[in-house]
């Protein structure tokens, strides 16, 4: 393979906002915006009949979707490099758990369920094609030559796509209602003149709730567990802050069911704490003011807070209402698994930031 833009490549990212933006606020040149799809990210390398995708995290993923190989040979031009998302549909709607379940380590597997659920590729914007680079060139530029380059996908009603965009704000406040029956995940918008920058947060998302990508870092028993039949109570969740991991809240309101697979599961990342990136936390017998993991506050003096401790090596969606500080205000709700994420790029940035306001302005009001 011998492209302008060769792997690995981080995809540009984005960060939240709340509602759907005025374009003049954010590029002289307006916004371009388009539904936000709800699968894998993957940047799409292709030479000829050589294809390879890769995930979020630079990851292999050719060898789990064949389909899209084949496809992205049939349908997409000779040399191109695309960022777009791989997606699997069952009816009328985005499904990403039965996308997940296509990550399978067995070769006669993945055959078998490229057959039954098979995966799409949308295309949402242009890194190269021919000989020709396109990280340099503004968004509209881009895209008008992604369009041309992509005009036959319609026509041929094959598994690669092109996603649909506008620049009235009023149609994207549209999409953004409407297409959550289909499964979709909000809107995005993209500055017109901005460049493609990779793992840059250039774009910005909408979504329909906060939610946020956070590290696994340990687990509690719950108060009925016992060493016949042990189960989960909650799970810790970190966030990454200069390089270490910080304690952000917990997950639980899992059914009993639900508390013992998830025991189970678990047991392959326990660890020493001495090996875990809170081991320094450890010598903490009162309450401190990191409210870090298995320390005492003033609201939980007398209980039992130790936890024990798991590899940071996977990561969890969770929805939240909001932030009290460093830390989620209530409980987190556990939303899926993301396999597609790296724990290290799970970081406070992602967080929705609300503008500031004074208390004494609202109790005047």
């Amino acid at each position: 393979m011998d492209l302008p833009v060769m792997p690995p490549v981080q995809p540009m990212l984005a960060k939240s906002v709340s509602g759907v933006p005025d374009p003049a606020k954010h590029d002289p040149h307006g916004l371009s915006f388009e539904p936000k799809w709800d699968g894998f990210r993957c940047i799409l390398f292709k030479d000829g009949d050589e294809v390879e995708l890769a995930s979020r995290n630079t990851k292999p993923l050719t060898r789990y979707f064949p389909e899209l190989v084949e496809a992205a040979r049939d349908e997409l031009p000779e040399r191109c490099v695309l960022d777009g998302e791989i997606f699997v549909a069952l009816g009328s709607r985005l499904e990403f758990e039965v996308l997940q379940e296509r990550i399978h380590p067995a070769a006669s597997r993945i055959k078998l369920l490229a057959e039954q659920t098979p995966a799409s590729f949308v295309a949402f914007d242009l890194l190269a094609l021919g000989e020709e680079s396109y990280l340099d060139r503004p968004f509209a530029e881009r895209r008008a030559r992604l369009e041309e380059a992509l005009a036959g996908l319609v026509a041929r009603a094959g598994r690669c796509h092109l996603t649909r965009t506008s620049t009235d704000p009023a149609i994207a406040e549209r999409w953004f209602h409407q297409f959550e029956g289909a499964g979709l995940d909000g809107v995005v918008a993209k500055p017109m003149s901005a460049p493609y920058s990779p793992n840059t947060r250039t774009m910005l998302k909408i979504k329909h709730e906060r939610t946020a990508d956070v590290v696994l870092a340990g687990y509690r028993e719950h108060k009925t567990s016992t060493p016949e039949r042990p189960l989960i109570g909650s799970l810790l969740l970190g966030l990454y802050e200069a390089g270490e991991l910080q304690h952000v809240g917990v997950s639980a309101s899992f059914t009993t069911s639900r508390r013992a697979e998830l025991w189970q599961e678990l047991q392959p990342l326990v660890c020493p704490i001495e090996e875990h990136p809170w081991g320094r936390w450890q010598e903490f017998l009162v309450a401190n003011p990191g409210r870090q993991p298995g320390t005492q506050s003033r609201w939980s003096q007398g209980k039992d807070l130790s936890f024990t401790p798991l590899r940071p090596e996977r990561v969890i969606e969770v929805k939240y209402d909001a932030m009290e500080g460093r830390r989620f205000r209530h409980t987190a709700h556990f939303k899926r698994w993301r396999t597609d994420r790296d724990p290290q790029s799970c970081g406070y940035e992602q967080l929705e930031q609300p503008v500031k306001y004074d208390l004494a302005d609202v109790l005047e009001g």
